[in-house]
This record gives structure tokens, C-alpha cells and sequence, in this order.
């Protein structure tokens, strides 16, 4: 599932091919996405200007005039500037067609991914509306994590996890960054201290700009090619090893089962 600096690629790659150009079509080949494309979507961005794309969590927001257009990449999903009309592909269920030449095509194998509307700046959306903050934001501050983990039996990653308290932090940089902070995923986050949370901060802080700052070398792949961003943590210290050698200390890396999802950690480094 593309995450959080996947889909940040993702805006920065297509955003300058497409604000300041109007919509001419909406073409829907397939609208049997997570929700059903709306049918008066083609009417609503008709003739309107892309004013920006911005991102909300793992959400792509076209924003006009009259609302927003909001686009979730899901499990499966892409998106690619095309600078000619070729031929759509099996599982390439949308194009936006732009006045300036370019269009925009979706294509979702799994059709988990979104293309929604929203009125005025869309955060009123029931989607976007109980968001927590954004991980690279001020707001995301030692004082707020700790706020969310007083009190709390939840196991720490599944708290960082949780878009209640902040958004984007996916499977792969939540383990990395609980690597980088020394912290076992299964610690209570109620038992963290304030500098083991303080600590967590910039940790996941500094793995999502690093992991948007490695994706930057592929955003000419957004014009007339795939437009997957792929993963950017190639050289992940804790995500999928699994008995290899901690890359710090050299002690096997254990695996455990976490919300139904593998979380790979080193004993030694990240005692619980």
C-alpha cells in the first residue's frame, strides 16, 4: 500500500503538470472503486481549474473553485500525467483530461483506492474531518504524542499507526522509526517516558523526509511512464529482517504479529 512519502511523490510529480490547467472530461471506464465513483463527478470539475494539488494523510487533493477533488491511491493505485491519449490499459479506470494537453490516469488492479468530492476545502469531509495531524507538522510535538499516549495500555506502534493521533506513519516507517528511536513496538504507550517520546518524534520526523526527499530522483517518472513511486526505504534497519543481523549491534532481527501485520525489531537495540 503506498504510504504516507509515496504519496507526497506522487502530488510533486504530477502537481506541475496540471495546476493552473482545466478540466475538459472526466472519463470513467470503471467507477466500482472502495466507494462508487459519483456519477455527477464529470459534471462537477468540467471546465474548472486544477487551482493546487495538495495532500491530506494518504489522500490527493485537486483543489477548485467550487470544492475538491479527493483521490486515495488505495493498496494498488497510480497516478501518471500522460502527454498523449494512449491506449488504456486493463486496470486504468480513470482520466482526467486537462486543456493544456496533459491527462491524468488512474490505474487501481485492486479498485481499493477513492475519487471523491468534497465541498468549500474538503476537510470538513467525514474522510478527512478526525484526522490527526500531520507527521511533519508542527502540530506533531512531543507535548501532542504524549498527550495521546497518557493513560494508554496500546502497544506504541499501533498507536503511531493510528491516524487518530497522526497520519501517514504506515507499516514500513513505523518500524523504521521505532528502530531509529530504540523503542520495542510492543512497549505500552503509557510506559514511554518524555524523552523516549520526545525521541519518537524526531525519529519518525526524520525517516518520512528522508524516505520524501529519496523519492524526489523518480519524479520524472510521472510523465507517459507507470507512475508508481515504489518504496523508498531501500535500506530498511528493521522492516523485513527477520533473523538477518541487526545493522547495528549484529543480534538477529526477531518478527512478531502486531494488528495482523509482521513487525520486525532487534532485542538488543529495542529492549521491551
Amino acid at each position: 500500500m503506498p504510504e504516507l512519502p509515496e504519496v507526497e511523490t506522487t502530488r510533486r510529480g504530477i502537481a506541475g503538470h496540471v495546476a493552473g490547467a482545466a478540466v475538459k472530461e472526466l472519463i470513467v471506464r470503471n467507477s466500482r472503486l472502495r466507494w462508487p465513483v459519483p456519477e455527477e463527478l464529470g459534471e462537477r470539475v468540467a471546465g474548472q481549474v486544477i487551482r493546487r494539488v495538495s495532500r491530506r494523510a494518504k489522500y490527493l487533493l485537486f483543489e477548485f473553485d467550487s470544492g475538491v477533488l479527493l483521490v486515495h491511491l488505495g493498496m494498488s493505485g497510480s497516478l501518471r500525467a500522460l502527454s498523449q491519449p494512449f491506449p488504456p490499459e486493463k486496470h486504468e479506470h480513470i482520466d482526467l483530461v486537462l486543456d493544456n494537453g496533459m491527462r491524468l490516469r488512474y490505474r487501481d488492479p485492486r479498485r481499493f483506492g477513492a475519487w471523491l468530492w468534497a465541498e468549500a476545502d474538503g476537510q470538513a469531509h467525514p474522510l478527512l474531518a478526525e484526522l490527526g495531524p500531520e507527521p511533519l507538522s508542527g502540530q506533531f510535538s512531543p507535548d501532542w504524542l504524549a498527550k495521546c499516549c497518557a493513560g494508554r495500555k496500546t502497544a506504541i506502534k499501533s498507536l503511531i499507526m493510528d491516524n487518530h493521533h497522526v497520519v501517514g506513519v504506515g507499516n514500513i516507517y513505523a518500524a523504521e522509526s521505532l528502530f531509529r528511536a530504540g523503542i520495542h513496538p510492543l512497549r505500552p504507550a503509557g510506559l514511554l517516558a518524555a524523552r523516549e517520546i520526545a525521541v519518537l518524534v524526531e525519529a519518525i520526523k526524520a525517516v518520512l523526509t528522508e524516505a520524501i526527499t529519496a523519492g524526489g530522483s523518480t519524479l520524472r517518472d510521472y510523465v507517459d511512464t507507470d507512475g508508481k513511486a515504489g518504496y523508498f526505504m531501500l535500506n530498511c534497519f528493521a522492516y523485513g529482517r527477520e533473523g538477518l543481523p541487526c545493522r547495528v549491534c549484529g543480534t538477529p532481527m526477531q518478527q512478531i504479529r502486531l494488528g495482523q501485520r509482521a513487525s520486525c525489531f532487534c532485542p538488543k537495540c529495542q529492549p521491551n
